[in-house]
Parts: structure tokens; C-alpha cells; sequence
């Protein structure tokens, strides 16, 4: 039950915001199909990424207890530092990604109340600013949890909040389609010549295809969530199980989102649609909507930074084993909490970390262009081909048999979806900075 709390939190994250959106620029063919597609290569490499957290057999053999020495112990040195640099460029980028979509949110609340008051017409403009130095403020405080295993209680309620305001999104969306007001929806998604030029229409598609592809993206902290498992029964048939039920439940999330989201607002729908004011009324459950959004990012962003916080902490402990800034801890007495340990190296490195995420979520506010750029990244590297090479060493299926190239075929597939996915947000962050000042 940890586990799967762990995924969920760990999954629906900003990227269920954006689905309506993306499947507006699929239509309802391509766009369900894409979702279903990218939740089953999801969990096969799961299944496959399970298997290999003890080496070389899948019950007995040693512990691998993170992604990088996974890579490390089954592939060797070169491919650890690759792995390394997908793994923590996506995780850091995750949390600068969590940083902004807070403080969207948290501005949607003002702008939600302002709109109440004062009519839709009404200029509610606020500044992101000081929400993402109130987010970062909570994550300096959070991020002194000293690892995944006393995080269970925080994944737990980010967890629900997710269902939240996924449920809240779904039933506005619903309301709105109840509604009975007219939109234009097509089997192709936006239309060329009536809605996008041919161009936009490509870039659209592939930005689309990347946020969906982000939307299950979460094998970068996969490792360190089975980790918390007990030995017995083994650790790679409860991560599978933990595996389905996290990603069965993200899925119908995810197609009851993107679906009812793009019926609810047909081809224009909003790239965020709880913060893009596809709904005013009524105020305070967009309100609440938004709230939950926030607490979830809170816990999610503590499960993509664990990984991070380890690998400096790991480090620096093995360079100066002796020095006390690194092994003193000091007890501070919390009321109705009891003695916390506090380490002094925990205390800075982590404030330090939270700070320069949210001064680079300061500079670079894009919000669906940063999320599909993140899926490109993340997604071939750490959800597809460290997970089948690592199976295929592992395993050792003979070269061109029908499972390798099987195996080689799904490659080649999911990297060419990464790499459109890319262009197509680096040329939605292009068009972005040509009207983007920094800090104003």
C-alpha cells in the first residue's frame, strides 16, 4: 500500500492538468490511444525494472538500492554516468517543474476570487513570484525528512489529494458538458486552416505527445521506492503488484481527465484546465481544486528530491568520513512530536537545493513547454532503455532472438517519440521567450 501510495504520488502530478489539452491536439482517436499506449510500455518496463533491483537473481541475488548502482552493477561504468545525468537532470527539472505549477495554482486562487468579485472581464493579474518563495519555504521545511522511509505519511496525503482534484476537474467537466453549451471536437484534434496553421499543428502534436509521456513517467524514483520494501515476500512480486494498482488507477484518472476534459472544452481547451480558467464557477471549488493541487505538488516534490538529497549526502560522507558537520546529529524537541535528529550538512545542502530550484523556476515559468520537454528527456533514457538492456543482460536473451528484437524494436519507437516530443517543446519555449522578460 506504501508503494503504490508512492507512485500515485509520484505519477499524477502536474501532468494530468494538461491532458485535455493534449488530447485536443491529438483528437479522439490518436489521443486515448496514445494514453492506453504509454501506460502498458509503463508498466512493462516496470516489470522489468522490478526483476532487476537484486542482481543476478530476481529473489536472491544482492540489492541494488538506487537506479544508478542498479545500472552500475547490471550494465557497468560508462552507462552508470548517462544514467545518472538522465536520472538527476529529470529529477531536478521535475522538482523546478513542481516549483511553478504550485505557484500557478496558488495564483489561481487570487485570480479565482478576483474574477468572483469583479467579473471574467475584470484584469486579475498577479505575479508568481512570492507564491514560489511560500513553496519553497514549505519544501525547506519538509525537506529535512530524512528519507523515503519516513515519507509514507506525506505520500499518503498527496496521494488523496490527487484524487481530489482529478475528481474535482472530472466533475466540473461533466457539469460543463451537462451544460449542454456547443464546442468543436474532431477524430484529428485541432483542425489546419480553421484553428492552427499546418506548422503549429505539428509542433502542437509532438508537445502533446511529450506531456502525455511525462504524465507516467516515474522510473527515475522506481528503485527507491522498492527499496522500502520487505524482503518477504519478495521485493520484485510486491513492486509489480504495487506497479499495476498505481499505474491501473493513474490511467483511468488519466483517460477520464483527458476525455471528458477535451468533450467539456473541445479544441480550445486550456493548457492547464484548473488554472487556465476553462471554469469560473463555482469559485471555491476551483478553489479547493487548486488547494489540493498544491498540498500534492508539496509531497511529490520530496519523492523526486529523495534520490538527490541521497546521492550528495552518500558522497560527501564517503569524502569526509571524520568531520562532524557530516555524522553529528543534534536532537531538537518538537511538541506533540517528540526528539527530532537534525544533522547540520542536511540542514544546508537541502536549503541550499530548494533555493536554486525555485530561483530557475523563477526564470523559466513555462508551463507546458517545461513538461513535455521533461517526458522527452526522462522518458527513453530511464523508463525504456536502461530497463530492457538491464533485462536483457540479465536475463541473457540471445542476441537477434524474438525477444531482442522485440525488445530493440520498442527502442528505436519510444526514442523517436522522445526526440519530436523534444522539438516540439523547445519550439513552444522559443515562442515563449520572444514575449518573456525575466522577473517582471
Amino acid at each position: 500500500m506504501t508503494a503504490s501510495a508512492h507512485i500515485v504520488t509520484a505519477v499524477i502530478g502536474s501532468g494530468v492538468l494538461s491532458l485535455a489539452w493534449a488530447v485536443a491536439q491529438l483528437g479522439w482517436i490518436a489521443g486515448p490511444v496514445i494514453l492506453v499506449l504509454f501506460s502498458l510500455i509503463t508498466l512493462y518496463t516496470c516489470f522489468l525494472l522490478c526483476n532487476c533491483y537484486r542482481y543476478p537473481d530476481p529473489v536472491h541475488g544482492t540489492r541494488n538500492r538506487t537506479y544508478m548502482n542498479m545500472v552500475k552493477t547490471i550494465l557497468g561504468g560508462k552507462q552508470y554516468r548517462l544514467c545518472g545525468l538522465a536520472q538527476f537532470s529529470n529529477l531536478v527539472g521535475a522538482c523546478i517543474g513542481y516549483t511553478i505549477t504550485a505557484s500557478i495554482s496558488m495564483v489561481a486562487i487570487g485570480r479565482s476570487n478576483c474574477f468572483h468579485k469583479y467579473g471574467h472581464e475584470a484584469k486579475c493579474h498577479i505575479s508568481n513570484y512570492s507564491y514560489m518563495c511560500i513553496f519553497g519555504a514549505a519544501e525547506i521545511f519538509l525537506s529535512q525528512i530524512p528519507d523515503f522511509h519516513n515519507l509514507s505519511g506525506l505520500s499518503f496525503i498527496a496521494a488523496v489529494m490527487s484524487f481530489g482534484y482529478s475528481s474535482i476537474g472530472i466533475g466540473l467537466s461533466i457539469a460543463k458538458i451537462a451544460g449542454g453549451s456547443h464546442v468543436d471536437t474532431s477524430l484529428t484534434g485541432l483542425e489546419v486552416g480553421k484553428d492552427v496553421t499546418e506548422m503549429q499543428k505539428i509542433w502542437y502534436t509532438f508537445q502533446a505527445i511529450g506531456n502525455i509521456a511525462f504524465a507516467y513517467s516515474f522510473s527515475q524514483v522506481m528503485v527507491e521506492i522498492q527499496d522500502t520494501l520487505k524482503s518477504s515476500p519478495p521485493e520484485n512480486g510486491a513492486m509489480k503488484k504495487a506497479s499495476v494498482t498505481g499505474i491501473s488507477i493513474t490511467t483511468f484518472f488519466y483517460m477520464l481527465c483527458g476525455i471528458l476534459g477535451y468533450q467539456a472544452f473541445g479544441n480550445k481547451a486550456p493548457g492547464n484546465f484548473l488554472t487556465g480558467f476553462g471554469f469560473y464557477e463555482p469559485y471555491w471549488l476551483v478553489d479547493i481544486g487548486n488547494v489540493f493541487i498544491v498540498v500534492h505538488l508539496v509531497g511529490a516534490y520530496q519523492v523526486f528530491s529523495q534520490p538527490v538529497y541521497l546521492l550528495v549526502e552518500s558522497w560527501c560522507a564517503g569524502r569526509w568520513p571524520q568531520s562532524r558537520i557530516m555524522a553529528k546529529e543534534y536532537g531538537v524537541d518538537i511538541p506533540l512530536v517528540g526528539t527530532y535528529k537534525v544533522n547540520a550538512f542536511r540542514v544546508i545542502w537541502r536549503t541550499v537545493y530548494v533555493i536554486l530550484t525555485a530561483l530557475i523556476a523563477m526564470i523559466l515559468p513555462f508551463f507546458n513547454s517545461i513538461v513535455g520537454l521533461l517526458g522527452a528527456i526522462s522518458f527513453w533514457p530511464l523508463t525504456v532503455y536502461f530497463p530492457t538492456h538491464m533485462y536483457l543482460v540479465q536475463a541473457q536473451v540471445p542476441k537477434f532472438s524474438m525477444i531482442w528484437i522485440g525488445v530493440k524494436m520498442l527502442n528505436v519507437f519510444c526514442l523517436i517519440v522522445s526526440l519530436v516530443a523534444a522539438v516540439g517543446s523547445i519550439q513552444g519555449m522559443v515562442i515563449d521567450l520572444k514575449t518573456y522578460k525575466p522577473f517582471k
